[in-house]
C-alpha cells in the first residue's frame, strides 16, 4: 500500500508540475508512464536487471518522448493540447497492443525480474525494500521539483502561466520555458511507471489507460493544484479512500468517490477542512 501511494504521489507531482505551475492541460499524461514502465520492464528483461539504471534509462528515455511531445502543446488552445495529449496516450496504447513480439500485447510484459537495490536489498514478498525504493525516489524528486519552482526559473514559468502576453512583453521565452517544463514532468512521469514495473515485475496495456489520466487529475482536485503538497495529500487521500470504500463495498466505490468530489467542488476544500483546523486549535 505504501509503494503504491508513493508511485502514485510521484506520479501526481508530475502532472502538478504541468497543470499548476504551467498551465498546461493534460488528459493523456498516462502516455509518459506507461512508457516508463515498458522502457524499465524491456530494459530489465533484455539488458541489465539493476534498479538504479533500468530508472535512470526509463526516465531518459521518457524524457525524450516528452521533447517530442512538446513541440506538439506549444501550439493551439487548451482544448487542442487536451486532444493532442489525449491522442497521444491512444497512439502508445494501440503500439503496444500491437507489438506483441516486444511488449506481450494484450497479455502485458511478463517475468521481469529485478535484481538487488544497490547490489544488497532483494525485492521481497513483503513489499518492504519497495516501499523504501520508491519513498525515497518520490522524497528526493519532490526535494529538486520545490527547489526549482521556487528558483527564478520556476517564477518565468509561474509568469508564463498567469499571463502568456506580459511574459512575452518582458522578453521571457514562452516556448522555451513550456518545454523545459513538459520535458521535466514526462521525466517525473517516466520514473513513476518505471517503479510500477520494477516493484510489481510486470508492465500491462492498463497503464496507458484513460482511467490512469483521470485518476491522477481527481488527486489534484482533491489535493489542490499548483501546491506541490496537494499532489502527493492528494494521492494519498485517493488511495486510502480507494481501499476503504472498496473494500466495504467493491461495485459501487466510484459511485462514493464521486460524490464526495462533487461535495468538495460544492462546498470547498477550505471549508470541509475548518473543523479539523479548529480541533487542532
Amino acid at each position: 500500500m505504501v509503494n503504491e501511494m508513493a508511485i502514485v504521489a510521484l506520479f501526481a507531482l508530475s502532472l502538478d508540475l504541468v497543470l499548476g505551475y504551467a498551465g498546461i492541460v493534460s488528459l493523456g499524461h498516462a502516455a509518459f508512464l506507461g512508457f516508463g514502465a515498458y522502457s524499465a520492464a524491456l530494459f530489465a528483461k533484455h539488458i541489465m536487471p539493476d534498479p538504479l539504471v533500468g530508472l535512470c534509462f526509463a526516465m531518459v528515455t521518457t524524457s525524450c518522448l516528452g521533447a517530442l511531445c512538446a513541440l506538439t502543446i506549444l501550439r493551439g488552445s487548451d482544448l487542442t493540447r487536451l486532444m493532442v495529449t489525449l491522442g497521444m496516450a491512444l497512439i502508445l496504447l494501440e503500439l503496444a497492443n500491437k507489438l506483441d513480439w516486444l511488449t506481450g500485447g494484450s497479455d502485458g510484459l511478463q517475468g521481469v525480474l529485478m535484481g538487488p537495490l544497490l547490489g544488497r536489498f532483494e525485492f521481497d514478498l513483503m513489499g518492504q525494500t519497495a516501499a523504501t525504493y520508491s519513498l525515497t525516489i518520490l522524497f528526493t524528486s519532490f526535494f529538486f521539483v520545490r527547489h526549482w519552482v521556487h528558483s527564478p526559473l520556476g517564477a518565468t514559468v509561474k509568469a508564463v502561466r498567469d499571463n502568456r502576453l506580459r511574459a512575452m512583453a518582458i522578453g521571457i521565452n514562452v516556448n522555451a520555458r513550456l518545454a523545459v517544463v513538459y520535458v521535466a514532468a514526462a521525466c517525473l512521469a517516466g520514473a513513476a511507471g518505471a517503479l510500477m514495473a520494477q516493484t510489481t515485475g510486470f508492465a500491462s496495456l492498463d497503464v496507458f489507460a484513460l482511467d490512469r489520466s483521470a485518476d491522477v487529475m481527481l488527486m489534484l482536485v482533491i489535493g489542490g493544484v499548483g501546491w506541490l503538497y496537494g499532489g502527493v495529500l492528494g494521492a494519498v487521500a485517493f488511495k486510502l479512500m480507494h481501499d476503504v470504500i472498496a473494500g466495504i463495498t467493491p461495485q459501487y466505490w466510484t459511485f462514493w468517490i464521486g460524490l464526495f468530489l462533487v461535495v468538495l467542488v460544492l462546498v470547498g476544500r477550505e471549508r470541509l477542512l475548518k473543523p479539523w483546523t479548529w480541533w487542532r486549535s
